[in-house]
């Protein structure tokens, strides 16, 4: 089996080195190798195994070389693809290894891992305000009200204006970054909605487009599509129905 193998790669080998001959009626013969020889061109048919020979005034050597030279070029580009490709994935992957197994959410800044600290959520409403427990029911308030992070501004400054968050998470919810608005002291993640014959409840919230990448069985890769305007932000987790939300908050600087 071995044998049959080696010698099968070998054909693969052969076959690789191959080109075509081409001749200036515009037919080819594929060839291994060939040497012009003053008004002569011998070459190596691999058709019929053979060395041949033909006139020299017979076969297009400015076309044959052409086409051996771009097909070398093209060559080199493809194995620069597959080794800059090779490279980002062996860095991807010591990236991600690199992320803690607690649930949260990370960025990678100059190769060191950065951890988004919690937000404590707050529910606001005309009479009182309300701090949220980690991804526990809001406590049931009527009609609406505004869920708000205290403080103007982020902690935290992400290292770009198109962030790539790493999120781990420890329950199934639905998760995105949204754009927080800015209040007095306070910014802003969301209005809670409920809807008083069903009791459902429902977020109004500035969400980014993003992507979503899977890369371990609990970590996802989130990024927005597009370039993020300077501002406030948060990576927020969530369960509309029965109210459950929590929020990582950053910033985006300018000239980031």
């Amino acid at each position: 089996m071995r044998v049959l193998i080696a010698v099968l790669l070998l054909a693969v080998l052969a076959w690789a080195e191959n080109f075509r001959l081409y001749l200036k009626d515009g037919t080819h013969h594929v060839v291994r190798e060939y040497q012009v020889r003053q008004d002569r061109v011998r070459y190596y048919s691999v058709e019929r195994s053979d060395w041949e020979d033909l006139p020299l005034e017979l076969v297009d050597l400015k076309k044959t070389e052409g086409e051996r030279r771009n097909r070398v070029e093209e060559e080199k580009k493809q194995a620069a693809v597959e080794d800059a490709e090779e490279k980002f994935d062996r860095e991807m992957a010591r990236e991600v290894s690199s992320i803690p197994e607690s649930p949260g959410v990370y960025f990678v800044r100059e190769g060191k891992v950065v951890e988004i600290k919690l937000a404590e959520v707050k529910a606001q409403t005309n009479k009182k305000r309300s701090i949220l427990k980690a991804m526990s029911p809001i406590p049931i308030v009527a009609g609406k009200a505004v869920l708000e992070v205290s403080g103007e501004h982020a902690a935290l400054a992400v290292p770009s204006n198109k962030p790539e968050l790493y999120f781990r998470i420890d329950n199934l919810a639905r998760f995105s970054i949204v754009r927080m608005k800015p209040r007095k002291a306070a910014r802003q993640v969301a209005i809670w909605n409920l809807e008083p014959v069903s009791k459902q409840v429902f977020f109004d919230m500035e969400q980014v487009e993003v992507f979503r990448q899977q890369v371990r069985d609990n970590l996802y890769k989130v990024w927005p599509a597009k370039t993020l305007a300077p501002g406030e932000y948060a990576l927020v987790q969530y369960v509309e129905g029965d109210g459950q939300i929590q929020a990582w908050d950053f910033r985006v600087e300018d000239g980031s």
